[in-house]
């Protein structure tokens, strides 16, 4: 069995982060909103699409930097902000040793995922296999990232369970042919994520990291 884990929300605690700072500029710019409001909204959304939709619904006009200085600010606050979803090093091990095998599939591009991935100690637990969207054509919620993470571990989807935090990513491995299982333990979490989950596709929602060893298990059936 393959277990394909998106990384921010998931692995790492980023989402949080990069929802403060959506919402933060959203404010700036005359659009009083909070980190939940993005993170309901927009979590697991790569950024330029989430802003060309808040673009479009409230006509900004945004500079043409404006995605490159709000990844910068991302960047500026992960060495002091970014952590590990607790338990999430204790999993993956946990999973090999039973095992199965384990790969990333996420919608951050390549290198920034590789960075952040060492940044939480989690990269050496899970190179080389960590595939981005930087690696296909179309971004979750087509299920791209999962079926090319799939095919490069040599799992069929049928015999592939992904863990996801976004209804974007459910959405695509569901599309994908793959079960999944939603995880709400990241620091973005919101009342009705684990409906929201449940709804898109996922057969279980765990909101630790113990809960998803546990579930795996009865997902292999």
């Amino acid at each position: 069995m393959l277990v394909i884990f998106d990384c921010d929300g998931v692995l790492i605690d980023s989402e949080a982060i990069f929802c403060a700072v959506d919402a933060e500029a959203l404010t700036r710019l005359g659009h009083p909103t909070t980190a939940a409001t993005i993170s309901e909204r927009f979590a697991g959304v790569p950024h330029q699409i989430a802003w060309r939709q808040l673009s479009t619904e409230l006509n900004l006009q945004l500079p043409q930097n404006w995605l490159d200085d709000l990844l910068s600010e991302c960047q500026r606050r992960f060495p002091a902000e970014l952590a590990p979803i607790p338990g999430a090093a204790g999993a993956v091990t946990m999973i090999v040793e039973s095992g199965d095998q384990v790969c990333v599939a996420s919608s951050t591009g390549l290198s920034s995922l590789r960075e952040n991935l060492k940044r939480t100690g989690l990269l050496s637990l899970l190179a080389p296999h960590v595939f981005s969207v930087d690696q296909v054509k179309r971004p979750k919620p087509a299920p791209d990232v999962f079926l090319f993470a799939a095919s490069q571990m040599g799992f069929d989807p049928a015999d592939t369970i992904v863990v996801e935090d976004s209804v974007t990513g459910v959405l695509a491995a569901r599309r994908a042919g793959m079960r999944v299982l939603g995880f709400t333990g990241g620091g973005h979490a919101y009342s009705s994520l684990a409906s929201r989950l449940m709804d898109a596709g996922a057969e279980h929602v765990c909101s630790v990291m113990d809960q998803v060893v546990e579930r795996l298990p009865s997902l292999k059936s």
